[in-house]
């Protein structure tokens, strides 16, 4: 290598450092993949403000629901979406909710991971038989977010592509 060489390479470093790792908020660099779209601003059904809020929360859910728990859910019920945020996460799976079934697919596929922490629960609260209080709040909580379920698709009116949104 001569020292041409390294002086275009040094250059081509210099740039790819300048436009990739810049801290300039001008260059788009070190962008927060987390941070939101138009996509995460769009209207969501009113119901989905509530469910993040109890179901995120462990301490009102009973149950932690991971980025991962919920992208499992959503490709049970044949949804894509991608990894963000539990919250964002939360609205992208409900933000185009317009029939009951659908949130009955969604909301079984979520029993079905809260009940396997239910079970996790149960085991711990034999073998801790010390623990079994705390535990047995814990199932409580996750029982009654699944009895919320029920209770937002009760409620939950279908909206039809052809309908009026001023005569519904």
């Amino acid at each position: 290598m001569n020292k041409d060489d390294l002086s275009d390479l040094r250059a081509e470093f210099d740039k790819f450092v300048h436009e990739k790792c810049s801290l300039d908020p001008e260059s788009g660099a070190n962008q927060n993949p987390d941070a939101g779209d138009k996509e995460d601003e769009e209207a969501v059904p009113q119901f989905v403000d509530a469910l993040t809020s109890k179901l995120l929360a462990p301490a009102h859910s009973g149950v932690y629901l991971s980025r991962l728990d919920i992208k499992r859910i959503a490709e049970a019920i044949d949804e894509s979406i991608p990894i963000k945020e539990r919250v964002k996460m939360v609205r992208a799976l409900f933000r185009h909710t317009t029939k009951k079934e659908y949130l009955k697919e969604a909301f079984t596929e979520v029993d079905k991971h809260i009940n396997g922490r239910i079970l996790i629960y149960k085991e711990l609260a034999e073998n801790f038989p010390s623990s079994k209080s705390i535990f047995d709040e814990q199932i409580a909580k996750a029982q009654k977010t699944m009895r919320m379920f029920h209770t937002i698709i009760e409620d939950f009116q279908e909206i039809e592509p052809t309908s009026d949104p001023m005569f519904v």
